[in-house]
């Protein structure tokens, strides 16, 4: 009878499993559409458990009230690296053994197949995605901008600008527009002066600056005529001119890169299928695929050789992700640990700043 009792369980608890519905709370628009292919499509077939999406401006916003409240009704959230720490030291996290993760084709572990920083106690990085600048290439002479130094220069390259309202990878790039070597940005902004000055680079634009809150915003602000040249996710200002043909230029000097992982909250309803689906997604096949809907690079280096055409079957994608040579000359990646120090004080500034 036990051991009956014990089958019978065993049989519930994969048929549950079976039909348990997950929810993935993710940004929305290109990225999300490049998930649902590379990631639920295959993994719905493989399990038969079906995938929602969901979409928020910042999945990361909805967690705390919703693990605080004991209604948790997501079961993973696609965040960025700042929050993934912040939520798991927070405890609103479950934590994931980077163990459980698969290998490499080749046997190599996933602690050392995913590139550095890509893992951390909550959370499993996928894509590296980073915040470039664009611009409509029609609006320009012969003369077009190249360097982030012309992203604040209105008098070479008049216009209205836009960036995201929010300080970070702003400031980053404001002081990179004003020479700091890369490898020194954060020692500057770890100082007065060098906050000073990065914001001295953005009151010069500031008049001249619409503040976008949704990744969606960007490519649409430079559609509409509204800006000349808007920061942006590299992989949205890819999407608009290889899917929708806008005549739309990335500038890769002084990217800000930075990862993007996927985690589970703390109660979520279906804890184990969840980790099941962040294993299955994180897979060296899994992130290579992905690029065929999105220019954001894998974070397992497996992957990296794998990245192929896109959804066009015309388009390489190797020279379109951050992760490519020669998109990382000039290249920073965002520091957690800066901002988990001065985010508050930092993002209080610039808060009072935009409204004086």
């Amino acid at each position: 009878m036990k051991r009956l009792l014990i089958i019978t369980t065993a049989i519930t608890s994969l048929a549950s499993a079976a039909h348990a519905e997950l929810t993935v709370m993710s940004w929305g628009g290109a990225y999300e559409t490049s998930q649902v292919e590379a990631y639920n499509r295959p993994f719905t077939a493989e399990t038969g458990i079906p995938v929602k999406m969901i979409a928020a401006d910042n999945p990361a916003s909805p967690i705390k009230s919703m693990v605080e409240s004991g209604n948790v009704t997501i079961d993973v959230a696609d965040i960025e690296y700042t929050d993934a720490v912040r939520l798991c030291d927070e405890g609103l996290l479950e934590v994931i053994d980077p163990a459980s993760l698969p290998p490499a084709p080749d046997g190599t572990p996933a602690t050392e197949d995913f590139i550095e920083g890509a893992l951390t106690d909550c959370a499993v990085a996928t894509m590296v995605f980073s915040t470039v600048y664009g611009y409509d290439s029609t609006k320009f002479g012969d003369v077009k901008p190249t360097t982030i130094a012309d992203f604040f220069d209105l008098e070479k390259f008049p216009g209205k600008r836009g960036m995201r309202k929010d300080p970070k990878a702003n400031l980053e790039m404001a002081l990179m527009a004003d020479g700091v070597p890369a490898s020194e940005v954060y020692a500057t902004l770890a100082t007065d002066e060098g906050v000073d000055r990065a914001f001295a680079m953005l009151e010069k634009i500031k008049d001249q600056t619409i503040w976008w809150e949704a990744g969606a915003q960007p490519p649409q602000l430079l559609a509409d005529g509204e800006v000349a040249m808007t920061t942006a996710y590299n992989g949205r200002l890819f999407s608009a001119a290889a899917t929708e043909g806008k005549p739309f230029v990335t500038v890769w000097d002084g990217q800000v890169y930075e990862y993007e992982l996927f985690a589970i909250p703390k109660g979520a309803p279906n804890k184990d299928q969840a980790l099941e689906y962040i294993k299955f997604a994180t897979g060296t096949q899994r992130l290579a695929d992905q690029t065929k809907w999105i220019s954001y690079g894998p974070a397992r280096k497996s992957s990296l050789p794998l990245v192929d055409l896109f959804m066009d079957g015309k388009t390489q994608m190797a020279g379109y992700i951050p992760t490519a040579e020669a998109n990382m000359t000039n290249a920073l990646r965002q520091s957690t640990e800066f901002w988990v120090d001065h985010d508050t004080e930092i993002s209080e500034r610039f808060n009072t700043w935009l409204v004086n």
